[in-house]
């Protein structure tokens, strides 16, 4: 049901477009901001109008939703197309079809297949500037998956991105809490 209820319209939360003063407006033009939702901030993080803040969290949003991407294909593909052939370890006689799929990898994996993990995002977060105002920070890597013949095309590509992250984010959850 609805928790508040504008007594003049009858509909929640009153015209949105009555609310010309609202924080909230100074990012409704930006990346991400898709129908039927808009943009939407239950938390009330962007409440300040900060553009430095909401430019953090979108680079926070971005990341995130690369790894829950990557997550989630590195969850499904095993049960889908089958493991590799051969050892994930030698020296301990550990084969890729030894390891169980889900959660239950995370104990079969050796110490030192963690260390190269955490050694690679280590690279990949220390390998390049990704301060305030940096190509990095607003996730161009200058690996250039994202491009299109006109500027249009782009920003619907990274729109996309965006929208895949965020759902990935939520099928991670899921496939966790399924395990």
């Amino acid at each position: 049901g609805m928790f508040f209820q504008d007594g003049l319209t009858g509909s929640a939360w009153g015209d949105w477009a009555l609310y010309t003063d609202s924080p909230l407006r100074a990012f409704e033009s930006e990346l991400g901001v898709q129908a039927p939702v808009g943009f939407w901030d239950p938390a009330g993080f962007t409440k300040d109008g900060s553009q430095e803040n909401f430019n953090r969290r979108r680079q926070t949003e971005l990341k995130h939703g690369r790894i829950a991407m990557l997550a989630t294909m590195g969850y499904i593909t095993p049960e889908v197309a089958g493991k590799w052939p051969g050892y994930l370890s030698p020296t301990l006689g550990l084969k890729f079809s030894d390891v169980p799929n889900g959660l239950a990898a995370i104990s079969q994996v050796p110490a030192a297949g963690w260390a190269q993990i955490a050694l690679w995002g280590a690279y990949c977060e220390t390998s390049q500037e990704q301060g305030a105002g940096t190509p990095g920070a607003a996730g161009d890597f200058g690996w250039k998956v994202l491009t299109a013949s006109t500027p249009e095309a782009k920003t619907s590509k990274l729109a996309a991105e965006l929208a895949n992250g965020r759902l990935a984010m939520m099928a991670i959850i899921g496939m966790f809490f399924q395990d």
